[in-house]
C-alpha cells in the first residue's frame, strides 16, 4: 500500500489500511489512520493526524509550518477528521501557540483544488470548500458552510454553519449561521433557503429563521435588542437561538444587508 518511491520517516505511525502514493513525504510525526489514500507528491509533516477514510490528492502540503511572523517552531498541529476529500495543491498549516495550537477539519470536509487553511483555522463537520478558496488565521467555518470559489476570509471571522458565501467575494465581517452572503466587500442576502431544505430543516424552522433575519437585519433594533427579542419570542426553536447567540458573539460585526432589489440568486 506504500509505494516503493515514497518516504515515511522514522516516527510516522502509517495503518496498515493507508496507502500512499509515489514521491510523497510522510514525516516523523505524522499519524494516519485506517483507511486514509494519500496520492503521488503529496507531503504531510509536522504533529499531524489525518482521520480515518481521509483521501488527500496529488500535490498537497499538509502540516506545514503557519505564514505567522511570531511563529518560533513551536509543536502545534493539524488534526483531519475521517471522510474527509482534499484535492490537488490544497495546503492546511499547523497551529500557532497564540492560537489555539491546531487547525482542525472536522469530518466530511471537501477541499476543492487550490484551496488555503490558515493556521488556528477550525472547520466543522461538511464544510465545502470550492477551488481557490482562501481562509486567513483564526478563521471559524460552521458545519455544512459553503465557500464558492475564489472566496478570500479575513483572519478571526466567523461563518455560521448553513451558510453560503457566494464565489469571488471577500469576507471581512461574519456571516450568520443559515444566511446567504456574497460580494467582494460582502453583503447579506437573506436565508440560505435552499441549502436548508436539502439539509432536511422543516418549512416551520425556515420561517421562524426567515423571522429573526428580518427583526436582526431588517429593523431599527440595535444587535443587543434583536437578540433578546428573538431569544424571547422564538425560545422554541434551537436554530434561532444559535442564529442569536451568533450574532451577540461576535467580535468583527455581522455583515451588512444588501439593500439592491436584485436578489442573491442560486440554480
Amino acid at each position: 500500500m506504500i509505494h516503493p518511491t515514497a518516504i515515511i520517516e522514522p516516527g510516522a505511525m502509517v495503518d496498515p489500511t493507508a496507502s500512499v502514493g509515489a514521491f510523497s513525504i510522510i514525516g516523523p510525526q505524522v499519524q494516519i489512520c485506517p483507511g486514509v489514500k494519500i496520492g503521488p507528491h503529496v507531503v504531510v509533516d509536522g504533529n499531524t493526524k489525518i482521520g480515518a477514510n481521509t483521501q488527500i490528492c496529488q500535490f498537497a502540503s499538509i502540516g506545514a509550518p503557519p505564514q505567522d511572523l511570531s511563529y518560533r517552531g513551536e509543536d502545534t498541529r493539524v488534526e483531519i477528521g475521517q471522510g474527509c476529500l482534499i484535492r490537488e495543491y490544497v495546503t492546511i498549516h499547523r497551529g500557532t501557540v497564540r492560537g489555539k495550537g491546531a487547525t482542525t477539519i472536522g469530518p466530511g470536509c471537501y477541499l476543492m483544488a487550490y484551496c488555503h487553511v490558515a493556521h488556528d483555522c477550525d472547520l466543522g463537520e461538511g464544510v465545502i470548500m470550492a477551488n481557490s478558496a482562501h481562509l486567513g488565521g483564526h478563521i471559524e467555518i460552521g458545519k455544512k458552510a459553503i465557500l464558492g470559489g475564489i472566496v478570500a476570509v479575513h483572519q478571526f471571522v466567523r461563518v455560521g454553519e448553513y451558510a453560503l458565501v457566494g464565489g469571488v467575494s471577500g469576507v471581512a465581517k461574519d456571516v450568520p449561521p443559515y444566511t446567504l452572503a456574497s460580494g467582494s466587500r460582502i453583503y447579506l442576502y437573506g436565508l440560505n433557503e435552499v441549502g436548508l431544505r436539502r439539509n432536511g430543516f422543516s418549512s416551520q424552522t425556515i420561517r421562524t429563521l426567515k423571522r429573526a433575519f428580518k427583526i436582526a437585519m431588517r429593523s431599527s433594533l440595535r444587535v443587543h435588542d434583536a437578540v433578546e427579542k428573538i431569544r424571547e419570542e422564538m425560545s422554541d426553536t434551537p436554530e434561532a437561538l444559535i442564529f442569536a447567540e451568533f450574532l451577540a458573539t461576535s467580535k468583527r460585526g455581522p455583515a451588512r444587508v444588501s439593500l439592491s432589489r436584485h436578489a442573491f440568486r442560486t440554480n
